[in-house]
C-alpha cells in the first residue's frame, strides 16, 4: 500500500486542482453532449443543421487560439482560465432559453470563443508533471474523470425520459453552466501559475498577434519536430472523424438500429467502466514500453472497431464496438498527451499548443469530440468542414460517416508507423 501511495505521490498541487476540474466538468459535459443532437431535433432542427451547428463551434478558435497562445507564455494563466470559465457559464443561458435551433447555433458560436482557456490549461498541466510520470499522470486524471462520469449518459437519459427532450436538455445545460462557475471559483482560489509573468513588454494589438501567428506558421512547422507535426496530423484526423460522426452516434443507434435512449446510456456506462479499468495501466505502459508503441496499438484497435458500426444490428454488437472504442481511447490519451509534453520545451508550450493542441483527441466520441484542450488553431477549418460534411453524408446515407471514419483512421495509423518516434530525452 505504501509503494502504491508513493507511486502516485506526484498527484498533488496543481494536478489535484486540474483533476477536480476535469472530473466535475466531464460529468456534466457528458450528460449534455451525449444527447445534444436530440435537442436540436426537438426544437425544429434537422440532421443537416446538426452539422452546421457543430461546425460553428470551432470558428472562433481562428481568432482566440493565437491570442491565447501569446498570452499563455506572457501573463497569468490562471486569470485566463478563470475568465473563460465565467463566460462559459453565462453563455449556457443561450441554450437554456433557446426557442429554436438558431439560438443553439449562436450558443455554439459563442461557446467557441471560450477556447482561449485551453492553451494555458494545457501548459500548466505539462509544467506540473515530470517526464517519467506524464503517462501515468494523464491516465490517472482520465481514470478518475471516467469513473465519475460513467453514470452521466444514464442519468441524462433518465432526466430526458422524465421531462422530455426539450425541457430535459434545458435542465442539463443549466447544470453545465453552474459547473463552469464552480470551476472558475476553484481555479481562482487554488490553481497556481507555473510561468514567469512578464509585464515589461507592451501588449501588441490583436491584429499584430494574428499576423505574427499565421504569418509564422511555415516557420513553426519547419522548426517543430517531425514527430510533433505527425502527432498533430493524427490528432487532426481524430477531430475530423469526430466532426463527421460524433453527432450521429445517438441518432444512428436509436433511429436505425432501434436502441432506446436508456439502452444507449447503459452501453456508454459499460464503455466508461472499461475505460476506467484500463486507463491507468495504459498510462503505465506508455511510460514503460513507449508512447509510440502504445499509439500503434490504439490505432489498430480503433480501425477494427469504429467503422464496424455499419454492420451492427443489435444491442450486443453496438456494445462490442463501444468497448473497442474504450480500449483505443484508454491507450491513446495518456500516450499522445505525454508525447506532446515530452517534445515541446516549457517556454514554447503556449505557442505550440495553441497551434497543435494538447496532443490528444477522444477516440470514437459519441457526442462532442470536436473541441477541448486537444484543439489548436491549425485544426479549426478542417474540423468545421468535417462537421458540415458529416451532416451531408448522413443525409445521403446514414452509413457514410463511418466509411469516412475508417479512412481517417488508416491515415492515423500510417502517420504513427512512419513518422512518430519517442524522443531520446523528454523536456521537463
Amino acid at each position: 500500500m505504501r509503494n502504491l501511495k508513493n507511486r502516485f505521490a506526484f498527484m498533488e498541487g496543481n494536478l489535484t486542482i486540474l483533476t477536480i476540474r476535469q472530473v466535475v466538468g466531464m460529468f456534466f459535459r457528458r450528460m449534455v453532449l451525449t444527447y445534444a443532437s436530440l435537442f436540436v431535433l426537438a426544437v425544429g432542427g434537422s440532421s443537416s443543421q446538426i452539422g452546421v451547428i457543430n461546425s460553428l463551434r470551432p470558428l472562433a478558435g481562428l481568432l482566440m487560439f493565437p491570442i491565447a497562445g501569446y498570452l499563455t507564455d506572457r501573463t497569468s494563466r490562471v486569470r485566463i482560465i478563470v475568465l473563460a470559465d465565467i463566460l462559459s457559464g453565462v453563455s449556457m443561458l443561450l441554450y437554456v432559453l433557446a426557442p429554436s435551433w438558431e439560438w443553439i447555433a449562436v450558443g455554439a458560436l459563442v461557446q467557441g470563443f471560450m477556447v482561449f482557456s485551453f492553451p494555458p490549461t494545457s501548459a500548466i498541466l505539462a509544467d506540473s508533471m515530470k517526464p517519467e510520470n506524464r503517462g501515468l499522470g494523464v491516465a490517472t486524471m482520465g481514470t478518475i474523470s471516467n469513473a465519475i462520469s460513467m453514470f452521466s449518459p444514464y442519468i441524462a437519459a433518465t432526466i430526458l425520459i422524465m421531462f422530455g427532450e426539450n425541457i430535459g436538455m434545458r435542465l442539463l445545460y443549466g447544470m453545465l453552466g453552474l459547473q463552469f462557475l464552480f470551476a472558475a471559483v476553484l481555479a481562482f482560489k487554488k490553481l497556481e501559475d507555473t510561468n514567469e509573468i512578464n509585464n515589461s513588454e507592451p501588449m501588441p494589438s490583436v491584429f499584430t498577434i494574428l499576423m505574427n501567428t499565421y504569418g509564422g506558421v511555415p516557420g513553426l512547422l519547419r522548426d517543430t519536430p517531425r514527430s510533433v507535426v505527425a502527432l498533430g496530423v493524427v490528432v487532426l484526423m481524430g477531430f475530423i472523424s469526430n466532426g463527421i460522426s460524433s453527432p450521429f452516434w445517438v441518432v444512428y443507434v436509436t433511429e436505425k438500429i432501434g436502441l432506446s435512449k436508456i439502452e444507449w446510456g447503459v452501453i456508454l456506462l459499460y464503455e466508461s467502466i472499461l475505460k476506467v479499468v484500463l486507463t491507468i495501466p495504459s498510462g503505465m505502459v506508455a511510460d514503460k514500453v513507449g508512447r509510440t508503441k502504445t499509439l500503434i496499438v490504439a490505432m489498430i484497435v480503433s480501425l477494427v472497431s469504429l467503422p464496424a458500426l455499419i454492420f451492427a444490428d443489435s444491442y450486443n454488437s453496438v456494445l462490442l464496438i463501444r468497448l473497442g472504442a474504450a480500449l483505443a481511447g484508454a491507450l491513446f490519451m495518456p500516450a499522445s498527451t505525454a508525447l506532446m509534453a515530452d517534445y515541446v520545451p516549457r517556454n514554447l508550450r503556449g505557442k505550440v499548443m495553441a497551434a497543435f493542441g494538447r496532443g490528444s483527441v477522444m477516440i470514437g466520441a459519441s457526442g462532442g469530440g470536436t473541441g477541448g484542450p486537444g484543439m489548436g488553431y491549425l485544426f479549426v477549418l478542417p474540423v468545421m468542414a468535417s462537421s458540415i460534411v458529416g451532416g451531408v453524408l448522413y443525409n445521403m446515407n446514414p452509413v457514410y460517416p463511418w466509411y469516412a471514419v475508417g479512412i481517417a483512421t488508416v491515415v492515423q495509423l500510417i502517420c504513427v508507423l512512419l513518422f512518430i518516434r519517442d524522443p531520446e530525452k523528454a523536456q521537463n
